[in-house]
């Protein structure tokens, strides 16, 4: 059994909620721009006395329908100025927010709204009132629904016009630390989503010594970040939260379709993200550059940018032939790049998968660091993150201060700290299951080095056992193949099975330059190719990268080029992009059985 921890660096208050941020603010930055809002296609400043009032008026109007302390305000909505503006107006009620993915189904929103007990939720569009609507006559409790595009927010400030300010500074007050401040409901990988209790304290621990060990990139007046994760999801709530303590300036969009176009407008100097947005600015500068007859300067200019990341640090120090070529290629390459990151930036924040050591050196050696990050919805996001100024490669990091992790002697990882959620809504054996002997058990396996960084190799529940006895962790394996511009999505099976295999999905933006790229027919897909030898050659390329990372008995022996995705719809996978593993497997049993037949 190992553990490490690292002191506190925020004082978490005694007593207080998050509602006390926003107010702080517009003390003591009044005109300092903390929020950035698209009107009319044109980034506009909020700053901190008007986010305040306008947090204000829609809290009156929630107070003016009857929301009452304590009570769960569900909101549905992509992430947009109005989701930030109306959690804390939630907040300022004196009410406790439930997010919900945008993308649920009306099953996922009755499951939702009625394990919390919303009494309202306020929805962004259409689709999402008819959702509600369809399964309204089995939610007693829900008295309002209110529609952001059809007007929610100045509803709200018309209904509560009468309030007086001394009734939403009495509301905003009735929170203390250790009260709810919202519950999050887990993606479901399996079963139904449990429903994540998470106080102010844990919001103020987490974001309070985040921004702490980040501060050169939380600088108040200087630094902002562009918000693209879903905000229902912890790891978006985490961006959000930690922008307003800094304060710093955030903007929101509701996707990554057309990123590159909004950080070029945003121009953030930090972004928080997921590894397959890093992975798609890659995969896309390479695919550019092939395009434009320029494949082998850039593979050349990748290979020197990781040579120079991992020659950082080192006893010997970084070469001058290497640092000349590293010179040359950061005005031909690199400065581009970054460029498309937004031209601002120097660091990321990556959490929800690992990201993997080549990416990690690839942007490192470019000039754009990616802080790799590990947290879950129990632990209110980051429960451990890379140092801005000690970054270590493939790992994802040192405890978040204040907080103890600890190796269990079978490699679970368990955590202690403030920030970790208080119990699953409404689910005692849950609560107790998780929470067992004052640690919190992730369910993760992973390793400590001697300096506290964390690695992790696996999900205890998804160590799959070959017929041979052997013990394989299909994360390691599939982050691997997954990286290959190629592959949209890959799942590792082999439980109980003489060998492992892989079932492949196709990354449908990627084959159509493939398919140009190599005369295959115009509009060929998936499914016209899954058997097409070059197709299969380079997947194969991919599987032997995965490969490389583990042993013989448990690398990939044969795999499956899928004609169709794995998909969020098709329960396939989570919002926050989590395979759900028994869903696949039995969605797709008859192509796992081909890969064992004969």
């Amino acid at each position: 059994m190992r553990e490490f921890s690292l002191p506190a660096l925020y004082e978490v208050p005694t007593d207080g909620n998050l509602t006390d941020l926003i107010r702080r603010n517009a003390t003591q930055h009044p005109e300092v721009a903390v929020m950035g809002r698209k009107v009319a296609g044109t980034w506009t400043d909020v700053t901190a006395t008007q986010f305040l009032a306008e947090v204000r008026a829609a809290a009156k109007g929630l107070i003016a329908a009857g929301v009452q302390p304590g009570d769960r305000v569900a909101l549905m909505s992509r992430t947009r100025y109005e989701w930030v503006q109306l959690d804390f107006a939630i907040w300022s009620a004196g009410g406790v927010t439930v997010p919900v993915y945008e993308t649920s189904s009306p099953e996922q929103v009755q499951w939702i709204l009625g394990d919390s007990g919303a009494v309202a939720v306020i929805v962004e569009s259409e689709a999402h009132a008819s959702a509600v609507e369809s399964v309204r006559v089995t939610l007693p409790a829900l008295r309002h629904v209110w529609q952001i595009e059809g007007g929610a927010v100045a509803q709200l400030t018309e209904a509560g016009s009468e309030i007086p300010d001394e009734t939403v500074d009495e509301r905003s007050a009735f929170a203390k630390a250790d009260d709810p401040a919202t519950i999050v409901y887990t993606s479901g990988t399996t079963g139904r989503p449990k429903g994540c209790v998470l106080t102010h304290r844990a919001f103020f621990a987490e974001c309070g010594n985040l921004v702490e060990r980040l501060k050169p990139l939380f600088r108040t007046g200087d630094s902002s970040v562009l918000l693209f994760l879903p905000a229902a999801h912890v790891f978006g709530r985490m961006v959000e939260v930690a922008s307003v303590m800094a304060p710093i300036k955030l903007g929101c969009v509701p996707d990554i379709k057309n990123l590159t176009d909004e950080l070029a407008s945003f121009r953030p100097t930090l972004i928080l993200g997921v590894p397959r947005v890093f992975e798609k600015v890659y995969n896309s500068a390479r695919a550019k550059a092939q395009a434009d007859g320029k494949g082998k300067i850039f593979d050349k200019a990748a290979t020197t940018a990781i040579e120079y990341s991992r020659a950082i640090g080192t006893p010997q120090g970084t070469p001058l032939g290497l640092k000349l070529k590293h010179k040359v290629f950061d005005k031909l390459v690199y400065s581009k790049l970054r460029a498309v990151l937004g031209g601002r930036g120097e660091f990321a924040v990556s959490g929800g998968a690992p990201l993997g050591e080549r990416l990690g050196h690839f942007f490192r050696g470019i000039g754009f660091t990616v802080l790799e990050g590990y947290g879950l919805t129990e632990t209110c996001a980051a429960t451990a993150f890379n140092p801005w100024d000690r970054q270590k490669i493939g790992t994802v990091g040192q405890p978040l201060p204040g907080s103890v992790v600890r190796i269990a002697d079978d490699g679970e990882v368990l955590l202690h700290g403030e920030h970790i959620f208080t119990g699953y809504w409404n689910n005692e054996a849950a609560t107790a299951e998780a929470l067992a002997d004052g640690w919190f058990h992730t369910g993760d396996i992973g390793t400590l080095d001697e300096d506290g960084y964390l690695a992790i190799t696996g999900r205890k529940k998804e160590i799959l056992v070959t017929a041979g006895g052997k013990n394989v962790a299909p994360a390691v394996i599939e982050d691997r193949i997954r990286a290959h511009a190629l592959v949209a999505e890959c799942m590792v099976v082999g439980d109980g099975r003489p060998f492992v295999g892989a079932l492949v999905t196709i990354d449908e933006e990627f084959l159509a330059r493939w398919v140009s790229d190599n005369g295959k027919p115009a509009g060929s897909t998936a499914a016209s190719l899954r058997e097409d030898a070059e197709l299969l050659a380079e997947i194969q390329r991919a599987v032997d990268e995965g490969n490389a990372a583990v042993s013989k008995a448990e690398s990939v022996r044969k795999f499956r080029v899928l004609s169709s995705q794995f998909t969020e719809e098709a329960g396939h996978i989570t919002p926050s992009l989590k395979l759900k593993r028994n869903v696949v497997a039995k969605d797709f049993a008859d192509e796992i059985e081909a890969i064992y037949r004969a």
